[in-house]
């Protein structure tokens, strides 16, 4: 299969957005911060990456802990262009999110959780929204037998199916749908996307799996590139449908694909506008990342000097150019695809732009 052809114009577009990346790097300002708040979670996720498990032997950070470190970051920025996601592990497995929450939206701080659903009542969720819940991502990785075989959970795709429709009855919070495209959906997507305008998602974000954690044992999750670029093709024509704003994660840089399934052009923001703490006190960029990347500990160090002084290796991604990245001419562009696809070495686990060019 011949692959997509970058234009002239597309990369124009990409000398610009690249040169106004600098700037950006540069100023390094926080906009998104994630909070592990607990490695707890009532599925067993056959792609998770991390160690979760129903009854983990780490406990959960107080969150008093947590705000400690908000509060010390508070006087740096502007609270409202920051928002703060609860992940886990299963976020709602906490019976204080609302209490941290609410803490939250009195200091300005929007902020939002990602969850499996499957404790999103509508008691809960009535719960979340008088604490001030401005975002929630609801994981759903197609039809019953796909999601139930990728979940592990019983009648995960009833209780996800579930939450969806009750925040599809709020407009109090901005929410979407995320599924991770892997052997069992790829041939049912265009039915799922029927179903899940049925039920009234109007933000879909599709994934793909990377090879690490429990993933890197399931050979079946990964896509062929035949069907990677086939995923490409749907997602691109989904978007100039116009029926629901669907969109590829921030999985790597897509060649000709660029701006064509997303809504912008391929950046990975960890340790420039992301930052997380991790269960432990780590701090990190994307939880997505290994955890030998991480900068230092709240309970050590200053979150705000960590955050200005550390990272350099997000920041400077120059380092990146070996293997097969080091003859590349889209480094420029990518520099070096997204931090959570290396390894603990700092070496690229595998590159989506070089799957579509063959």
């Amino acid at each position: 299969m011949a692959s997509k052809r970058i234009t002239l114009r597309k990369k124009i577009a990409l000398e610009i957005t690249r040169l106004a990346r600098k700037d950006t790097v540069r100023e390094h300002p926080l906009r998104t911060l994630f909070w592990e708040c607990t490695l707890r979670c009532n599925a067993a996720c056959r792609h998770c990456g991390s160690d979760c498990k129903a009854s983990a032997a780490a406990k959960d950070m107080p969150v008093a802990d947590f705000l400690k470190v908000i509060d010390s970051i508070t006087p740096h920025v502007n609270p409202h262009k920051v928002l703060v996601i609860f992940t886990g592990g299963e976020a709602l497995v906490r019976n204080d999110i609302e209490q941290c929450g609410i803490e939250l939206y009195r200091r300005g701080y929007p902020w939002g959780i990602v969850s499996n659903g499957y404790l999103l009542t509508e008691k809960r969720l009535l719960s979340l929204c008088k604490s001030g819940l401005h975002a929630a991502t609801i994981s759903l990785d197609g039809f019953a037998d796909a999601h139930d075989w990728l979940r592990r959970v019983p009648n995960g795709f009833q209780k996800a199916t579930e939450a969806i429709k009750l925040l599809a009855q709020t407009n109090d919070v901005v929410w979407d749908v995320v599924t991770c495209a892997n052997q069992q959906n790829i041939d049912t997507l265009t039915d799922f996307k029927e179903y899940l305008l049925s039920i009234g998602v109007k933000r879909w974000r599709i994934f793909t799996i990377f090879p690490v954690g429990r993933a890197a044992e399931n050979p079946e999750l990964q896509l062929s590139d035949e069907q990677f670029t086939r995923l490409m093709n749907f997602i691109a024509d989904t978007r100039k449908e116009g029926r629901i704003q669907v969109s590829y994660g921030c999985e790597g840089f897509l060649g000709g694909y660029e701006a064509e399934v997303r809504d912008t052009f391929f950046h990975c923001d960890a340790g420039i506008t992301v930052g997380s703490i991790l269960h432990d006190g780590s701090i990190s960029a994307c939880p997505s990342i290994r955890a030998n990347y991480s900068q230092g500990n709240i309970y050590k160090d200053d979150f705000w000097a960590v955050w200005n002084n550390g990272f350099d290796q997000f920041r400077n991604r120059s380092w990146m150019k070996n293997g097969i990245c080091a003859n590349c001419k889209m480094f420029r562009y990518c520099g070096g695809n997204g931090f959570h696809l290396r390894d603990e070495n700092g070496n690229l686990l595998f590159c989506h732009y070089h799957r579509l060019v063959r």
